[in-house]
């Protein structure tokens, strides 16, 4: 074989074993080392569980409305003449002061026609009774000094004998004494007198307006008793009881009032099961219609602790620091609050969370940074 090929295929194959080796390099120098894990140990704070007694309070609010409240309707027809005030919204009354007097002028006239009516009828009949009924003539007569047109009618006498109460009967005396009696009833319906000290809240009448039966006037209030209803959940019914003093507040917090349990309502209703409670209160800061919030004091729950909902995983659960681990263990709920929740089955000296950690899984390593309060947020 030729010298020269020779050399040359040597060449080639050298050639080609050194490309090889030179690729290889130029890979193994493109690949980079995988730094090793590093595991995050993030830091918590946690509270230690120390059981005790946990008041349970109930929280409900509404409007509280006067306890006494008179809706004023006409059952009569006139203008309206009189008020002891100028009858308007924010006006006071006294007890006993007029409120409304619709003019009744011509109705009074037939109330009086109606007395001299009955007392003519009583007078035909004297010189019957003191033949007839000589032991009756006396009461009678003196029935009739005694009777004044211009007052209420007096009751009539008592009768004694069944001849007697025939006798009166059939001259017709009874029937014109109770048409008297029905005429001065609706005669006082012209005037409405007002029951007890309070205040106007509603007026939709003026003087000189015509006023006709079944018109609604006005309201009047006595400001100051009123009467707040809640609504609280069926299973706390047993707890409240009449006479319970109950802390109130405005909305703003500002002021508190104290109340008093004063009704339950025994019916359930069906779709919250939840029943009515009325809370009556006294004090002279308060006003029809304003809002305020009860705090009813339900029962006491023993062996508890009371921390933030969030801190709740899956409404039954919470995790605990163990070994600078964390784990998710059950809990048993027995009362929720807007912003905290009552939970029992930790035990005393156990490390929870008392605060949230994004991410937190069962098994995660936590470092504890330093003990914080469960409620330190919701106190301040």
């Amino acid at each position: 074989m030729d010298k020269r090929k020779i050399i040359l295929s040597v060449l080639g194959i050298v050639l080609i074993i050194a490309a090889v080796f030179g690729a290889k390099l130029i890979i193994d120098s493109n690949v980079k080392e995988k730094p090793p894990v590093r595991k995050t140990v993030k830091s918590v704070f946690i509270d230690t569980v120390e059981n005790g007694t946990v008041p349970i309070i109930v929280p409900a609010n509404g409007n509280i409305t006067a306890l006494h409240r008179l809706e004023l309707y006409s059952e009569v027809q006139g203008i309206f003449r009189y008020s002891s005030k100028d009858f308007r919204p924010g006006q006071k009354y006294r007890k006993g002061q007029v409120l409304l007097s619709i003019d009744s002028e011509e109705y009074r006239a037939s109330v009086q026609a109606a007395k001299s009516d009955l007392y003519n009828n009583i007078t035909s009949i004297m010189p019957d009774l003191r033949l007839d009924y000589p032991d009756a003539f006396q009461k009678w007569e003196n029935y009739l000094n005694n009777f004044d047109i211009t007052k209420a009618v007096p009751a009539l006498p008592e009768t004694d004998t069944e001849q007697e109460q025939y006798f009166i009967t059939g001259r017709g005396i009874i029937s014109a004494y109770y048409n008297v009696k029905n005429l001065e009833e609706r005669l006082a319906k012209y005037t409405i007198i007002a029951p007890y000290d309070g205040i106007l809240t509603e007026a939709l009448v003026n003087k000189g307006t015509l006023i006709r039966p079944g018109q609604k006037l006005g309201e009047y209030i006595d400001p100051s008793v009123y009467e707040l209803e809640v609504s609280i959940a069926k299973k706390f019914s047993d707890i409240l009881e009449v006479g319970k003093k109950v802390e109130l507040s405005n909305l703003e917090g500002t002021e508190t009032f104290e109340g008093t349990v004063s009704r339950i309502n025994g019916k359930v209703n069906q779709e919250t099961q939840s029943i009515r409670v009325f809370i009556r209160v006294e004090n002279p800061e308060l006003s029809e219609g304003m809002y305020l919030e009860a705090k009813l004091d339900a029962k006491d729950e023993e062996n508890a602790i009371e921390i933030p909902r969030e801190l709740l995983v899956e409404r039954s659960k919470v995790f605990i620091v163990q070994d600078s681990t964390l784990n998710l263990v059950d809990v048993n709920p027995v009362y929720f609050t807007n912003n905290t929740v009552v939970i029992k089955g930790l035990e005393d000296g156990t490390k929870i969370l008392s605060a949230n950690v994004p991410g937190a899984y069962s098994g995660m390593l936590v470092k504890i940074e330093g003990q914080k309060d469960l409620l330190k947020k919701e106190q301040s």
